[in-house]
């Protein structure tokens, strides 16, 4: 563990980018339900999997501080990326584009005050969770990197399904039962692709910084 941000390796960069990408892909991909079996879950799960594994792998190839800020720096993509979104909306459109997408686009890119707050809220406090968890269970040593991945994804998981549903849907609808189908769905997925995942990704890591 360093008490310090790392300086930026090869490994640190790469991660940033696609960390960076991911949260921004997060929010668009979640306007799908997916269906996996008798289980459904909103789709921007993956890329927040992907969030969950290379923030873990930050952590441990160049510490707690230096994944945290990259958690932190993730709010700058997010934050700029719905202010464009919301841009974008407000401009009138082209009389000659695709008529079906006029209707369409504000739909799939667009989100409520309420909801935008309710992700902000869920993906600093879950992801900062994540990496504290991880690193503390590492307790000074780097062993069983995929078995700390995997309990700090399904806590940070289950944790960002109670912020965001709450904050997002509390009053309007019951939330109950959609609160539990997805944090089902979010805790096996979790258990099930984090551990090869990050076991991958700090491999990898670990080349590039050769």
């Amino acid at each position: 563990m360093t008490s310090s941000p790392a300086p930026l390796t090869r490994s640190l960069f790469v991660f940033s980018i696609l960390y960076g990408g991911m949260v921004c892909m997060a929010g668009v991909l979640g306007v799908k339900q997916v269906a996996l079996g008798p289980l459904a879950v909103e789709a921007g799960i993956f890329a927040f999997l992907l969030l969950v594994i290379i923030s873990s792998a930050v952590s441990e190839l160049h510490g707690q501080k230096t994944a945290t800020a990259l958690v932190r720096l993730g709010f700058v993509p997010l934050l700029v990326s719905a202010a464009l979104i919301h841009i974008v909306i407000a401009l009138p459109y082209d009389p000659g584009m695709y008529p079906p997408a006029v209707d369409a686009f504000p739909i799939v890119v667009g989100q409520g005050s309420r909801m935008m707050l309710a992700g902000l809220i869920s993906y600093g406090t879950s992801q900062t969770l994540n990496v504290f968890i991880f690193s503390r269970l590492a307790g000074g040593e780097g062993r069983l990197v995929w078995l700390r991945g995997m309990v700090a994804s399904v806590v940070s998981q289950i944790v960002d399904t109670l912020l965001f549903i709450t904050i997002s849907f509390y009053g309007e609808r019951p939330i109950m039962d959609l609160m539990v189908g997805q944090m089902i769905t979010k805790v096996l997925l979790s258990i099930i692709l984090v551990p090869p995942l990050i076991s991958a990704a700090v491999a990898l890591g670990r080349r590039l910084d050769r």
